[in-house]
């Protein structure tokens, strides 16, 4: 006689699905298992549990999978759509796809803030859960870091630069130096590099909450930054998903470039994110992201910042005067003023955003275009201590 596995094992198989669906992979614990509760009914468990092995179905595969009719489908699948667990969108063919997102990056918890949430009990031990998590994944990579962050660093860029292109004070354009000693690769798909045309380019643009300073906010550490909340974006596909889920409301192409502004004028970093992580298909996204809330900027870094670039921040030392501009503004904390009292950048963790130059009072910050990826260990702490 076969023993009936209990719920909390269903949980625990849901979160291992959840686990390997993309994203930020974690492993299961009783955290983890606590938020899915919130997410997951009980009688929705064997549907998402049948995205085990494939992530990534069409109505006729659930139907073999799952043993459900189309109608039981379509309403699982709705309401799990609508708590960021399941995107449901039609394929370039025009047949309706059932994907399993995954709790990070970007799936559940950044669907979850990205919308306008409450402050009810409900969401801030949402709120607190996820906090745990992001504490216990870095006890986990600090308890083991010999071995985890060699490996991490090794991942692909989960995030690009679009960088900033005026300078504030002077209006003037930042400088930008092409770097003539890197050939051009042919047929190299060349990613948008300006965050104008990036927006000219959708003709479907849905705008959202920052869903890191949104978080934040409910466990009452609010951006030290900037008091902008919307101000993440969603292209195409994306934004038909976050609108129909509520995510986030369709707004123009005006709208979204006077954001965009507002965004620059707060020395938020433009970051657009691509499908799997591949910076040949088409942008999916793009977040303005501040310092001090973003998981991939340098005062919340739990993993490595691994990021696409384009460009690297040149400094000249004879027309700097030393007023620390630029490293209060730096996204990673590349800048710093050297013995004389000069800015310096740390090469190795530019990520070539321009928001030094764009601050910069004497305008004596250039960008030297050529593509880098830029990887950034996290800081290792003193266990225990």
């Amino acid at each position: 006689m076969t023993t009936p596995i209990s719920i909390e094992e269903q949980y625990k198989m849901a979160g291992g699905a959840i686990s390997t669906a993309g994203g930020t992979p974690i492993p299961v614990n009783d955290t983890v298992v606590k938020l899915l509760r919130y997410y997951i009914n009980e009688d929705e468990l064997d549907f998402v549990i049948a995205f085990k092995d494939r992530k990534s179905q069409s109505m006729e595969q659930l139907k073999q999978s799952t043993g459900l009719s189309e109608d039981e489908i379509l309403a699982k699948a709705k309401g799990l759509a609508a708590r960021g667990v399941i995107f449901n969108q039609p394929n370039s063919a025009g047949v309706m796809v059932y994907r399993l997102l995954p709790l990070l990056n970007v799936g559940t918890f950044e669907y979850t803030f990205m919308g306008k949430v409450e402050h009810s009990e409900r969401n801030r031990e949402i709120s607190r859960l996820f906090e745990q998590l992001f504490n216990e994944l870095n006890q986990m990579i600090q308890h083991n870091y010999d071995q985890l962050v060699p490996f991490l660093l090794k991942g692909p860029a989960v995030d690009r630069t679009v960088p900033v292109r005026v300078n504030k004070p002077t209006g003037q354009g930042v400088t930008i130096v092409v770097n003539k000693s890197l050939g051009t690769p042919v047929e190299r798909i060349v990613p948008t590099q300006e965050v104008t045309q990036l927006i000219e380019k959708f003709d479907e643009i849905a705008l959202g909450h920052c869903f890191c300073r949104h978080h934040k906010d409910l466990i009452g550490h609010s951006c030290r930054q900037t008091d902008l909340r919307e101000t993440c974006f969603t292209f195409g596909k994306s934004a038909r998903y976050t609108t129909q889920q509520g995510f986030a409301r369709m707004v123009s192409k005006q709208e979204a470039l006077e954001v965009l502004n507002k965004s620059e004028e707060a020395g938020l970093v433009h970051k657009a994110y691509h499908p799997n992580f591949d910076i040949r298909k088409e942008e999916t996204s793009i977040c303005n992201c501040c310092r001090c809330c973003c998981a991939n900027a340098i005062d919340n870094q739990i993993a490595p910042i691994i990021n696409a670039t384009s460009f690297l921040a040149v400094i000249d030392g004879d027309k700097c005067s030393g007023c620390g501009t630029c490293v209060e503004k730096c996204h990673t904390g590349a800048a710093f003023l050297n013995d004389e009292g000069k800015a310096q950048r740390i090469e190795e963790h530019c990520i070539g955003c321009g928001v030094c130059a764009a601050f910069c009072p004497e305008n004596a910050i250039s960008l030297v275009e050529g593509e880098r990826t830029v990887r950034i260990p996290p800081r290792r702490l003193v266990v225990g201590k």
